[in-house]
């Protein structure tokens, strides 16, 4: 991914998004566009961590389904950070 139109989202998404299948969702969604990257629930037992690379488009794209998520989610906050693309990721994963 050296291509400089490549950017990097790195969201915490807070709220019931644990056990709901937040996680399986990111990853479905990531794929649909393309991007790079993983999520994973983070000890607090309310967070998701979500680290995608891509067009800065899929990514505005990936953070409107974060905020929506799964129908049995409840997302309260989400906590972006911007930054260039490590090209580090082999497709799209839940750790």
């Amino acid at each position: 991914m050296s291509d400089v139109n490549q950017e990097a989202l790195r969201a915490f998404v807070r709220g019931r998004v644990q056990g709901v299948g937040f996680r399986a969702f990111v990853v479905w969604r990531a794929r649909e566009l393309s991007l790079q990257g993983f999520t994973r629930n983070l000890s607090d037992g309310t967070t998701v961590e979500v680290v995608a690379e891509g067009p800065r488009t899929a990514l505005d794209a990936l953070l409107a389904y974060l905020r929506q998520g799964p129908p049995l989610s409840r997302v309260t906050t989400i906590e972006e950070r911007w930054g260039k693309a490590s090209g580090g990721y082999d497709g799209f994963n839940s750790r």
